[in-house]
């Protein structure tokens, strides 16, 4: 349980941080609509960007514009596919890489050239 509760703070904070939100992570609520009344107000541009953001952080593929208006719904829907993603990946869930990483799933900064 405090998997799934650290990767929604992941997802909240990575929102956040890239699509430059100016509310506070723990204002999101986790079935919060992104999209649409009553939701957190995010744009086609933010879709963009979230769908790149969850490629580079948890190497999730999302295919086509069905996929995302069906994982793009909330940050559980998120959660969801993030969570089938790792434990689908080769050697199993990724979940301590994915959550302790700030780069996110092995990213990070590049050495200095010599």
């Amino acid at each position: 349980m405090d998997d799934v509760n650290a990767l929604k703070q992941r997802i909240k904070s990575m929102m956040v941080e890239n699509l430059m939100l100016q509310v506070a992570t723990m204002d999101i609520a986790d079935d919060q609509p992104l999209f649409g009344p009553g939701s957190l107000g995010l744009d086609s541009v933010d879709a963009l960007q979230l769908v790149v953001a969850l490629d580079k952080h948890f190497g999730l593929k999302i295919p086509d514009p069905a996929a995302a208006r069906e994982i793009l719904q909330t940050v559980n829907t998120i959660v969801g596919a993030v969570q089938k993603k790792l434990a689908h990946s080769p050697g199993g869930p990724a979940y301590p890489q994915a959550l302790s990483d700030p780069g996110g799933a092995g990213t990070g900064p590049r050495p200095p050239r010599s």
